[in-house]
């Protein structure tokens, strides 16, 4: 049995029963890890020798019938923004030391820590995860594992590509305009922006309230009970949110056979309803809008992977719509809340270390050196009246579906895909970066592929706080089949 290519519930249900250990799925994860590393270059470094004592501890509490939390035993992965209590976190930049003491965990990492998951590695990231691609002046470009000629996305690439190729079922990611949901569509895992304060943040993100930690994962339902873990609250992050009301895990269970379907202008082989198991999604309103009202040109392969995910809700019994949200592209508003974020990241930096950095990072913090707090103030502005208007729009619907990218993965090292005349990663991303506006949780599922085999992610978004409709209709869509088998890890 190849433990790599086992999901985190998976294995906990073997450490119960005996049929594997912790030491055994953490040497698999490992080996695996090391041996895709020369062609991926997913990980900033290796933590083997820490990993393999706390599996060893983990297999002597599962021995004696006493696991130490939820998660006890699972190797994860870590992306290299987020603080891991004693070794260093560079964020991708020449601008960083090594040298330091590095004794504190963020509270996400912590939570893991405190629940037995064994920390295998840390992965790679954009400068200080600035965009949506992954690559760095201190790392390098990190490839996609369906074709190493393509970009991983990003920010969080190192993170889905490490879920993907079986380097451990579980990674944490953060996401600022997508930079979890955007690499787990290229590389075909699930991934979910939880609802913003639901995981805290500490340091806090020099891009303030746009960026959200989240799970990274084979399906759903490890998402769920990855987020039972990490989504308490925090005393370091002022704006962390009191404990979820019930367990996500707990909220995934299935009802009965049911359907029924309001087609609101889906026509041929669209949506229809009834007669297949499935009632995680039984009875949800679902809106449907496959292009933003035409705001956004989609590729006619992923339009039509979306659309079949979406013929398979309504088949689980949702009422389907299409229909769009009421608002114009944010992207002016993103971006100065972007590139000020950027230009305070690097204010204390000399002149000689911006000089180190990546090229688009210097210039988008030199973009939002220039900018006003009074521009400020309007993107602000801009936001509130979005999440007004997502607030509205969800007092009819429980969910809205979309494609998480117009495209598949592109053309590796490059922050644009070649030819498309667009300047900033933002260009490729606009189904992303607005729920990142308004805080709202919003997850890629894997659901089919182009004609190149490069997945295709639909993204699953719901009112704020309601991470568990996310999830639960996540978790329909894996159950039904209706999701991109992950590929045979790491061969």
């Amino acid at each position: 049995m190849q433990l790599t290519d086992l999901t985190a519930v998976q294995l906990l249900d073997g450490y119960r029963k005996g049929e594997f250990s912790p030491v055994e799925a953490t040497a698999q994860v490992l080996e695996r890890a090391r041996r895709v590393q020369p062609e991926v270059n997913a990980f900033t470094r290796f933590l083997e020798e820490d990993a393999t004592a706390r599996a060893r501890e983990s297999e002597e509490r599962w021995r004696r019938g006493e696991p130490a939390g939820l998660l006890d035993g699972v190797p994860v992965t870590v992306k290299d923004l987020l603080l891991l209590r004693g070794h260093p976190t560079l964020r991708g930049s020449r601008t960083l030391s090594e040298q330091g003491s590095w004794d504190e965990d963020a509270p996400s990492v912590a939570r893991l820590r405190e629940h037995g998951a064994v920390f295998v590695a840390k992965t790679t990231t954009p400068e200080f995860g600035w965009k949506g691609v992954t690559d760095s002046p201190l790392w390098g470009v990190t490839r996609n594992p369906h074709d190493p000629s393509r970009t991983a996305g990003g920010s969080s690439g190192g993170s889905a590509v490490a879920v993907a190729v079986g380097a451990g079922p579980l990674s944490l990611g953060t996401d600022g305009g997508g930079s979890v949901r955007i690499p787990a569509a290229f590389c075909g895992i699930f991934g979910l922006k939880p609802t913003y304060g639901r995981v805290p943040v500490y340091p806090a993100s020099p891009f303030g309230t746009l960026s959200h930690v989240g799970p990274m994962t084979r399906d759903a339902a490890d998402a769920a009970l990855m987020l039972d873990v990490i989504g308490g609250p925090d005393t370091r992050d002022w704006s962390a949110l009191p404990p979820a009301p019930g367990s996500f895990t707990a909220a995934l269970g299935v009802g009965v056979r049911g359907g029924g379907v309001h087609r609101g202008g889906v026509h041929g082989d669209g949506v229809h309803g009834g007669g297949v198991h499935g009632g995680g999604v039984r009875g949800l309103r679902v809106a449907y809008s496959p292009s933003f009202g035409g705001q956004v040109a989609v590729r006619p392969a992923v339009a039509a992977a979306v659309r079949r995910a979406v013929a398979g809700l309504a088949d689980l019994g949702a009422y389907v719509e299409e229909t769009d949200p009421d608002f114009s592209d944010p992207l002016e508003a993103f971006h100065t809340l972007w590139f000020s974020g950027a230009a305070r990241l690097t204010q204390r930096l000399s002149p000689q270390l911006r000089g180190l950095l990546d090229p688009g990072l210097q210039e988008v913090r030199a973009q939002g050196a220039r900018m006003s707090a009074l521009e400020y103030l309007a993107a602000v502005d801009v936001r509130m009246d979005l999440g007004r208007r997502m607030g509205r729009f969800h007092e009819r619907y429980d969910l809205l579906v979309t494609p998480t990218l117009p495209l598949t993965a592109f053309e590796a090292g490059e922050e644009v895909p070649k030819g498309s005349g667009q300047r900033r990663w933002t260009g490729w991303t606009p189904f992303t970066y607005p729920f990142n506006l308004t805080q709202q949780p919003a997850a890629t599922v894997p659901v089919g592929a182009d004609g190149e085999g490069l997945p295709v992610g639909m993204q699953i978004v719901a009112a704020r706080h309601r991470d568990d409709l996310v999830l639960r209709a996540a978790h329909a869509l894996y159950g039904a089949d209706l999701t991109l088998p992950l590929a045979g890890s790491g061969s």
